[in-house]
C-alpha cells in the first residue's frame, strides 16, 4: 500500500510530482521520495510526510523533465531511510524505479539476484530486488539504444521471474518512463496526460485523483500484466506482455486505501462506498433493533453511513469529529501507536450521543482494538446503545500483497463469531458485510471486471504461489517485526 506517481513533461517535473505525492499521501505516511533525471539523476528521499521531506534547496536542484516518485508505509517493520524509495542502479543506462505491492517469490528472487546474477543489494526491500531483475533483463538484451520491441520482449521475461502484486513505475536514463502492473492488476496504476502548443505530457500514478489535481484528461488504466513506456520524444508505447492476464484487483482499495475522490479500473471508489452502505440495510433491518442515529466513523466511513440511514428512515448526524493532522490510523506502525492515536484523532460530540441507540459505521474491523476505544469513547459520551456495522466482511487472513496486515492472529474475526466480537469491542452488536454484496458493489461500477482478490476475507489468493508456506512466512516475518502484536492478540483473546 504506497503511492506512486512517474511525469514526463516539456519542462521541470519537481513540483508536479510534489503536488502530486501531496494527493497520494493518504496511501503511505512512513517516508517519500523522488528522481528527476536531467542528464543525471537527481534523487532525495527520506523519512516523514512529503511535506517534511522535500524543502525548497531539495525542489531547486531536483531538476529536468522526466522524473518519479513515491510515498511509502512499512510492510516488513522496517523504517531505516535506506527502505524508502525510490531506488536506483547504474547500469545497464541507470534505472531509478518506484513500485506499489509486494513480491510472493521475493526470497527465491533474492538467492537468484545475489548468487546467479552477482548484483548487490543494500536492503532488505523486495522492490530493490525487483529493480535488479528488471536491469538484468534490459542489460541481456546487449543493445545500446532500446526500442519499444526490445523493451516489450525484456519485460515478457521480468513477468515470468516475479510473482505477486506489483504496480511499477521506473525512469530509465536517455529512454524515458516504463511502467507495468502484475497479470492479475492486483494494485491500481493509471495512465493520463495533457496536451499543449508544445508537448503531449503524460502521468502515471496510483489513483486519478493525481490525474486530476494536476489538470490530466484520463487515457486509461493500466491492464493487467501490461507494458507502458513511453520515450523521451513523448511517444506512448503499449503491450500486454504476458499469456493470460487475469482481472483480480484488490477490493480493499474501495473499501478503505483510495480516496473517495479516486476512480480505478472505471469503478467509482464513492460510489462503491454508498452501494457498500446501501447493501448492510436488509442485515440491519432483520436484528430488529431500535436505532436513534447512525453516525459514521470519519472519514472511511461516511460515505456508506449517510444512504444507510437514509435507507433506515433513521437521523444521520456527524458525532465523532476528526483531528485531520493525525495519520491514519490503519497504517500507522505497531500497535501502541495505533491505539495512543485513536483518542487523539477523534473526539465526540457529547450533545449528539447522550442518550442515544447509535448505530456506528466502520469501513471495516480489523484487529478490533480501535473499534474497542471509539466504543468506550462514545459510551463515556453516555450512548445508551452501541452498535457498529462493518462496509467490509470480516477480515480473516493475511494480505500477501502489500496491505500491512499478514497475521491471523492479528483478525478479531479469524476464530470468534459476531456475538463474541461485540462483546470483545464493546459493542451491543455487530454487522459485516457479506462479501458477495463488496464484490457485486464494486462489480456494478464495471461489470467486465468478474474478478476480484478479496483472499483477506475468504482466504483464497488469486496467484497460485501463494500456499500455507508463504502465509506462515509472512507471519513470522510479521511477529519479528512487531513482537507487541502478539501480546496484544492474547491479551484481547484473555477478554473471552
Amino acid at each position: 500500500m504506497c503511492g506512486i506517481i512517474g511525469i514526463i513533461s516539456s519542462g521541470n517535473v519537481n513540483q508536479e510530482i510534489y503536488d502530486g505525492l501531496i494527493t497520494l499521501q493518504h496511501r503511505g505516511q512512513d517516508s517519500a521520495g523522488m528522481v528527476t533525471y536531467d542528464g543525471h539523476f537527481n534523487l532525495k528521499k527520506g523519512n516523514g510526510l512529503v511535506r517534511d521531506v522535500f524543502h525548497t534547496k531539495n525542489m531547486l536542484r531536483l531538476l529536468g523533465n522526466i522524473g518519479i516518485g513515491h510515498v511509502r508505509y512499512p510492510t516488513a517493520g522496517s523504517y531505516r531511510v535506506e527502505e524508502s524509495q525510490p531506488f536506483y542502479v547504474n547500469s545497464p543506462y541507470g534505472i531509478a524505479l518506484v513500485h506499489n505491492g509486494n513480491l510472493t517469490n521475493y526470497e527465491s528472487l533474492k538467492k537468484e539476484v545475489l548468487e546467479n546474477e552477482k548484483r548487490f543489494l543494500n536492503t532488505r526491500s523486495d522492490s530493490e530486488v525487483l529493480l535488479n531483475v528488471l536491469a538484468h533483463e534490459l542489460r541481456t538484451l546487449g543493445v545500446k539504444q532500446m526500442a519499444p520491441k526490445d523493451i516489450f520482449k525484456a519485460m515478457h521475461h521480468v513477468f515470468k521471474r516475479v510473482k505477486g502484486s506489483y504496480s511499477i513505475i521506473s525512469l530509465i536514463a536517455g529512454h524515458g518512463l516504463l511502467a507495468f502492473r502484475d497479470p492479475y492488476g492486483i494494485r491500481p496504476l493509471i495512465v493520463g496526460k495533457k496536451t499543449s502548443t508544445k508537448s503531449t505530457d503524460y502521468i502515471i500514478a496510483s489513483e486519478s485523483v493525481a490525474l486530476d489535481t494536476l489538470g490530466y484528461e484520463v487515457v486509461s488504466d493500466v491492464q493487467p500484466g501490461e507494458v507502458v513506456y513511453i520515450d523521451m520524444n513523448h511517444n506512448l508505447h503499449r503491450k500486454i506482455c504476458v499469456d493470460k492476464p487475469t482481472w483480480a484487483p484488490c477490493l480493499f482499495e474501495w473499501v478503505y486505501i483510495a480516496r473517495p475522490d479516486s476512480t480505478i479500473d472505471n469503478i467509482n471508489v464513492y460510489k462503491t462506498r454508498l452501494r457498500l452502505g446501501e447493501y448492510l440495510v436488509d442485515k440491519i433491518k432483520k436484528a430488529n433493533i431500535a436505532i436513534d442515529v447512525v453516525m459514521p466513523v470519519p472519514d472511511s466511513g461516511r460515505s456508506a453511513a449517510i444512504p444507510l440511514a437514509a435507507k433506515l428512515g433513521v437521523p444521520y448526524r456527524e458525532g465523532l469529529v476528526k483531528n485531520r493532522y493525525i495519520g491514519r490510523t490503519f497504517i500507522m506502525p505497531g500497535q501502541d501507536l495505533r491505539q495512543k492515536s485513536v483518542r487523539f484523532k477523534l473526539n465526540p460530540i457529547k450533545l449528539e450521543l447522550k442518550g442515544k441507540k447509535v448505530l456506528l459505521v466502520e469501513d471495516s474491523i480489523v484487529r478490533g482494538t480501535t473499534s474497542k476505544k471509539i466504543i468506550e469513547m462514545v459510551r463515556a459520551a453516555g450512548a445508551k446503545k452501541v452498535y457498529i456495522a462493518s462496509c467490509a466482511p470480516a477480515l480473516i487472513s493475511p494480505c500477501v500483497y502489500g496491505v500491512d496486515m499478514p497475521t491471523r492472529k492479528d483478525f478479531i474475526a479469524y476464530k470468534l463469531s459476531n456475538d463474541v466480537i461485540a462483546k470483545v469491542i464493546g459493542a451491543d452488536k455487530v454487522f459485516y458485510q457479506d462479501l458477495k454484496d463488496l464484490v457485486k458493489a464494486a462489480q456494478k461500477g464495471n461489470p467486465k471486471i468478474t474478478g476480484f482478490c478479496g483472499a483477506c476475507f475468504s482466504g483464497k489468493y488469486p496467484t497460485p504461489e501463494v500456499t500455507e508456506v508463504t502465509l506462515r512466512e509472512a507471519e513470522e516475518s510479521r511477529r519479528q517485526a512487531y513482537p507487541e502484536e502478539v501480546q496484544d492478540s492474547d491479551e484481547a483473546l484473555t477478554l473471552l
